[in-house]
């Protein structure tokens, strides 16, 4: 042998101890995202990830004081599986799961805000393809990101646990949340029909029974959840997404149609003509009823929003900020700034005045309907005096976790060669007649971009400069 050509046995020199095999290669580390964790089941979220990830989030909790814990899970397959092992790690780690069961995200948030509990976490792959599946994690009352995503992420790659034994505990909580939201809206004399839209996801959940308790004449649409999503995908960002809804409400005569994506808090809006209208435009609606009675209001506003949304909360009297998309981070913000009401164009809708400050889709609804009902115009008629805009809807490209924000990067340091460009979140690069965005997604392989301008030709012409370095930059790896 080798070793007996140099030595006798007794002379061999002593070997290092083989270290043993950190956890993360058995973890893809890009499942920890900007504010949540996420990925792809069964090859990102294994059994043995998840199992990995309740001991992590437990020792989080411990390390934090949060001993008692609600656990949330949606429709999705692998959500009670996933459940009962994140259960396991927690106990493991001396904390109390809570569970409420099968809800709504919304409802998970509610039942931090409202019942004796630490913190909280939310299983669900929200609007994503049925084959993620993912956690919101909640600090007290404080959803989590950045920083403290990572430090759940070191514990994880660690190995070093808590240890306790916790206990089990299970709740009911979908008929308080109910009867809270039906006591915070006060509707006028017009009754009202509007098409609801649940998608398979969870929206229909909640929707469907605080709409029929509020009075009004509701057509449904895939309100009984199926991990499958067999009619369409559950995100009402998408175009495609609302035909369903569109078509209902012309065929029915509704008021409005409401869309929900797969975990419920994020909302799409139809008018009585079956027009689109988007996040920004909503909140355009919702901002100046809030500030007729609360003068002065701060209200929050993502990055691929209007201008016309930021001009129109200053001219009814507000006072407007725009910051990073991102519910954590949105929430966060509002926190900070005491702000009325945030939103973001994806159809997070946040509000903090007569509510708790989390995004619920159910309850933003509500909101629509009790301001519906006490005018006599319609929902189009609300919305006919902003100033024409010629915009695009989100649109999305393709891009490697791994190179997004690199090119958006890129995109940046371009630009402001010779424009204008916001980073608060991405690169908002200001044109003469209009704007364009790219940022990367916090959630997906992709870059979101959008554009604005003062006219169809003008639109046209930024989004082509815009897009087509993106390409450039894309196409360099």
């Amino acid at each position: 042998m080798f070793w007996r050509e140099f030595f006798e046995l007794s002379e061999l020199p002593e070997l290092p101890e083989v270290p043993k095999l950190p956890n993360l290669f058995i973890m893809n580390q890009n499942i920890f995202r900007e504010y949540d964790i996420r990925g792809v089941v069964g090859a990102q979220l294994t059994d043995e990830t998840v199992a990995l990830l309740g001991k992590a989030i437990g020792t989080f909790f411990q390390r934090n004081g949060a001993r008692r814990i609600a656990v949330g899970f949606d429709a999705r397959t692998s959500s009670p599986r996933f459940c009962e092992l994140l259960t396991e790690g927690f106990n493991a780690c001396g904390v109390t799961a809570v569970l409420i069961g099968r809800v709504p995200t919304p409802v998970l948030y509610h039942t931090v805000f409202t019942r004796d509990v630490d913190g909280g976490v939310m299983i669900t792959g929200s609007h994503n393809p049925p084959d993620h599946n993912g956690f919101k994690i909640c600090l007290g009352k404080q959803t989590l990101f950045g920083s403290q995503i990572q430090e759940i992420k070191h514990i994880a790659l660690a190995g070093e646990f808590s240890e306790g034994a916790g206990t089990i505990e299970t709740i009911e909580v979908l008929s308080v949340y109910e009867n809270d939201i039906v006591s915070k809206i006060d509707l006028g004399g017009r009754k009202l029909k509007a098409v609801v839209d649940g998608g398979n996801g969870m929206g229909g959940v909640t929707a469907v029974p605080v709409y029929e308790r509020l009075g009004i004449e509701l057509v449904k649409l895939f309100t009984e959840p199926d991990s499958n999503f067999p009619n369409h995908h559950p995100d009402p960002t998408v175009t495609e997404n609302l035909q369903d809804c569109i078509a209902a409400v012309l065929d029915s005569g509704a008021d409005l149609g409401i869309a929900f994506d797969g975990d419920g808090d994020r909302i799409g809006l139809i008018d009585e003509h079956g027009r689109i209208i988007w996040g920004d435009e909503l909140m355009v609606l919702l901002s100046r009823e809030i500030l007729k009675e609360n003068a002065g209001a701060t209200i929050i506003a993502e990055v691929k929003c209007s201008q016309n949304l930021f001009d129109d909360i200053a001219a009814h009297g507000g006072k407007p900020i725009m910051w990073k998309a991102g519910h954590s981070i949105i929430k966060a913000k509002m926190k900070e700034t005491g702000a009325a009401l945030a939103g973001e164009m994806s159809g997070h809708i946040f509000f903090a005045d007569r509510f708790y400050g989390f995004d619920d889709a159910t309850y933003a609804g509500a909101r629509v309907l009790e301001i519906l009902s006490k005018t006599g115009q319609k929902l189009s008629e609300l919305l006919s005096d902003l100033p024409e805009t010629f915009s695009t809807p989100e649109l999305r490209v393709e891009c490697a976790d791994e190179r997004k924000f690199e090119v958006v990067a890129q995109i940046a340091e371009e630009f402001s060669k010779t424009n204008e460009v916001i980073t608060i979140d991405g690169a908002r690069i200001l044109f003469e007649n209009g704007w364009g965005l790219v940022r990367a997604s916090n959630t997906q392989a992709i870059l979101v971009l959008r554009f604005e301008a003062d006219s169809a030709e003008n639109l046209a012409q930024i989004r082509e400069t815009v897009e087509s370095k993106v390409t450039e930059f894309i196409g360099e790896f």
